[in-house]
Order: structure tokens, then C-alpha cells, then sequence
């Protein structure tokens, strides 16, 4: 079957998920995580890209990606941080071959109603998968450099992060009251299988804006019903 085609546009936020080839372990040593976030933050910076989060798991990663005025940044993006992790583990290994399944997921998302609820699900998944009973305990997501900020947090924080309160202490306390909140019935689904499936990740009338700007029709219209941000 032919690859359905992505839709990425400039200026949006893009829900992207890369898994390990044949689920196979990615980040062995702390090093691994390292080399990674040190290439995410070159190459974001490089190309105008924003992240607003992300999560590096032992055989995966999930990040929430802005391409910047390129549509075409996302996959250049990809593309270098992938490729340069995939040598970097080969040359400790001693071997050759892939590290990635061969296309990374991506949905975009609505930012007004998903993109809060697009953070969470990226930096509650080590609370998912049982690996740590709270998100700050996991050092390797966004999540702690949100709630505990200081001048060397390379992260770009997202709009509606900033609207959470006037200064970095009262929005810090908003965003983990945020995380502990309740999730909307159906949210996690509705996220999963917007990136797994390619789909957009919004509402009905999303997925008309996105069209009128695309010119043509979205053939997986796949949507929920959108998340209000607690106030």
C-alpha cells in the first residue's frame, strides 16, 4: 500500500513519535540520553524549530515539534537528530545497520484545543509505562525543566503554558495542577491514535482550517472532541 501523505504546516505544533527498530532499546546508557537532547537542541536552533516537549523512553521518544516558517524543517529535523543517534550508538556497539523503524509518526495538532493535553500525554508516559509514580522523578522529559525553570532551560515554552500565570513560580504551580488534574474521558485515545494513524489531532472545524490552507481534502478526518485547558 502507498504511504498515506503527511500533513505538516509552518507555525503549528506536530505530535511526533520514533520507535526503535523491531522495539529495540535506543538509549542504554545515560549517555545515550544525553548525545540525544544535546542534538535536539542544536538542531532546533539550527533550523528555527521549536520543541514544547518531549520524552525520550528506553525504546522510543515522543516529541511536540514546531517546524518554524518551513513546513520542510520537520523532516530535516528528523532526519539529523535520528541519523547522528544512529551513528553515535553504532560506533559504541560496533556495528552497522538501523535504529529507528523506517518513518517516524507525526499528527498535527490543534494548538488551542490540544496542545496542553498533547504535553501531558508526552510527560505522563513514564508515569504510564510504571516506571515513576510522579513525572518529576523522570529526568528525561520536559516536565522538570517546566516546573522548575532557570536561565539554562533550552525548551521553548508554549503559548498556553505562558497564559498559566504571570510569572515563572505561579505558572509552574498551574502546570503541575494541570498534570495531576483528572484526564477527559477518551483524551489519551483520542491522542493515540490521532499520531499512530497519521491523523489530525483536533476537531471537526480544525480539520476544515487545515484543508482550506492544504487546498485539498484530509482523507483521514479521524478527530475527538476537543480538551478545555482548566483555567
Amino acid at each position: 500500500m502507498p504511504r498515506s501523505t503527511r500533513v505538516v504546516l509552518e507555525n503549528y505544533p506536530h505530535h511526533v513519535i520514533q520507535r526503535g527498530h523491531n522495539k529495540q532499546v535506543v538509549f542504554a546508557t545515560r549517555e545515550d540520553y544525553l548525545f540525544y537532547l544535546d542534538n535536539l537542541r542544536e538542531w532546533k536552533e539550527t533550523l528555527g524549530c521549536k520543541i514544547y516537549a518531549f520524552c525520550l523512553m528506553e525504546n522510543h521518544v515522543h516529541l511536540l515539534v514546531d517546524p518554524g516558517i518551513q513546513r520542510n524543517n520537520l523532516a530535516v529535523f528528523m532526519k539529523r537528530v535520528a541519523g547522528r543517534q544512529t551513528r553515535h550508538v553504532n560506533k559504541l556497539e560496533h556495528r552497522t545497520g538501523t535504529l529507528w523503524e523506517g518513518r517516524y509518526k507525526s499528527s498535527l495538532v490543534s494548538t488551542n484545543e490540544y496542545l496542553l493535553a498533547c504535553c501531558r500525554y508526552i510527560e505522563l508516559n513514564p508515569v504510564r509505562a510504571g516506571i515513576v509514580a510522579d513525572p518529576e522523578d523522570y529526568p528525561w522529559s520536559s516536565y522538570r525543566l517546566k516546573v522548575n525553570l532557570d536561565p539554562a532551560v533550552w525548551i521553548d515554552l508554549d503559548p498556553l503554558f505562558l497564559e498559566l500565570g504571570q510569572n515563572e513560580k505561579e505558572r509552574a504551580k498551574k502546570y503541575r495542577e494541570w498534570m495531576e488534574d483528572s484526564i477527559p474521558e477518551g483524551e489519551w485515545s483520542r491522542i493515540r491514535q490521532a499520531v499512530q494513524r497519521g491523523q489530525l489531532t483536533g476537531s471537526g472545524s480544525f480539520i476544515d482550517e487545515v484543508e482550506r490552507k492544504i487546498k485539498r481534502r484530509i482523507e483521514l478526518r479521524g478527530q475527538g472532541r476537543p480538551t478545555k485547558r482548566q483555567k
